[in-house]
């Protein structure tokens, strides 16, 4: 592998307490310095200038939906690791919404073996908790974690067996594995097309209330408590589900949480259009909602953003909003929408962004990434943090093209991502930006 160096960017890394302009030097696909001394460069080291930009461990995701096997319309392993690598993401963790389900070691290898055909982001794969993601019976946890899931989970579907879940929470803290629950009771949310409030009243849709969410969470957060598991809830969306999990964490029990970024930002008037884009799930709230969900974001009740990427092609989202499926397309789109709605609404600051975006879910998932601490894999986003851009999702390296930001105007951009030390993704190659460095001895 060739040598890299990137200078006079700011330097952002929440792992190490660091902000501040700094040069960083990788090596062979690690961070071998930063701040290196002149002496380390070799001459005709290819460089990136990032000046005015801001250099991050890449973005890692705790749920995207790839959709391979049994759905390539809607998403492939290739199209997926383009479309993150666009948004600035190094590791994503794969949820088992395929067909065959990932519930056996052999559903795991196929995963892995796309994955690193695709040669792009890294990938890890969640496996199920129950077998054929049917609520009834534990799937083969030991033998897919030996194959190499790094964590359990039946999402995007909740676990609604609560004693099957009580038992995998015992079973996983012995192998050391964490578990993923999408919170939701189904026999309330059944039918439901949005968030049921004055909205839906008036629109006259079926709501999914917010209680399907917080009984689940609630459970959730009891069962975690009561076998000593590793638990993750989220994404959530809702009053009631931040406060049960502020209480829970003030007594040091292991949940974490996280969010999606159209959840920080739009609200169910967005429905009012009848444009199934909007049809998110979980769904878009009241504003009320909105800016709880900011708050918990910026105190570290919800520990991480993640993208809620759940493709689904042209074709099924173009029926009616009744008809249409639960999606959108968001990798592309989560780094600016939360550098738009809150950074630059002083919700939070940049350090505090890349936290949520980056080291939190890795710390959440175990990972090794989140860091660029020296050693680590050189997984590097770059990121313009002025520049504006509109959202046209019809140019998304997604196979689906429904956003419910399209035509937004936000702010920041990735311009670069590099895996293991390697560029796999610019936004505009440019030659000024690759340079040979020469003038060092």
């Amino acid at each position: 592998m060739s040598d890299l160096l990137i200078e006079n960017g700011r330097l952002i890394d929440p792992s190490q307490g660091i902000d501040r302009q700094a040069r960083l030097f990788v090596r062979d696909g690690v961070v071998a310095a930063i701040d290196p001394e002149d002496s380390m460069i070799p001459a005709g080291c290819p460089s990136i200038d990032a000046s005015g930009h801001i250099v991050a461990p890449g973005l890692v995701d705790l749920g995207v939906e790839i959709r391979e096997p049994g759905f390539e319309e809607d998403e492939t392993i290739q199209s997926a690791s383009d479309a993150a690598l666009a948004g600035g993401y190094t590791s994503i963790l794969c949820n088992a919404s395929t067909t065959p389900v990932v519930d056996s070691p052999g559903a795991v290898e196929y995963v892995r073996q796309k994955a690193a055909l695709a040669n792009g982001v890294r990938f890890y794969v969640i496996g199920c908790l129950s077998r054929n993601q049917e609520g009834d019976q534990m799937a083969e946890l030991r033998l897919i974690a030996g194959a190499g899931a790094v964590a359990i989970s039946d999402a995007p579907k909740p676990m609604v067996n609560d004693a099957l879940l009580k038992r995998s929470l015992d079973y996983c803290r012995m192998l050391k594995l964490l578990i993923i629950d999408r919170p939701e009771v189904p026999d309330l949310a059944e039918s439901g097309v949005m968030h049921d409030g004055q909205v839906s009243l008036v629109l006259g849709l079926k709501g999914l209330p917010t209680e399907a969410e917080d009984l689940a969470v609630a459970r959730d957060v009891r069962l975690a408590e009561a076998t000593d598991g590793r638990l993750h809830v989220g994404p959530v969306s809702t009053m009631g589900a931040v406060d049960m999990i502020r209480r829970v964490k003030s007594r040091d029990i292991k949940v974490t949480a996280s969010v999606c970024p159209h959840n920080l930002c739009l609200n169910d008037r967005m429905l009012e259009s009848f444009d199934s884009r909007f049809k998110v799930h979980p769904p878009l709230r009241s504003p009320r909602h909105v800016q709880t969900l900011k708050e918990a974001v910026a105190d570290g009740t919800i520990d991480a953003i993640q993208s809620g990427h759940m493709p689904r092609s042209r074709e099924k989202k173009m029926n009616d909003l009744n008809m249409a499926p639960f999606g959108a397309a968001s990798l592309e789109t989560t780094l600016s929408t939360v550098a738009t709605f809150m950074v630059d609404e002083n919700v939070i600051d940049w350090s505090t962004a890349i936290d949520r975006l980056s080291c939190a879910p890795a710390r959440i998932a175990s990972l090794p990434a989140g860091t660029l601490s020296v050693g680590s894999a050189a997984d590097i986003v770059i990121i313009d943090p002025d520049q504006p851009w509109t959202v046209d999702a019809s140019l998304f390296r997604s196979h689906c093209i429904s956003s419910p930001l399209d035509g937004h105007d936000l702010k920041a951009r990735v311009t670069h991502t590099i895996v293991g030390g390697i560029v796999r993704f610019q936004l505009v190659p440019d030659i000024n930006l690759i340079a040979s460095h020469s003038d060092v001895s």
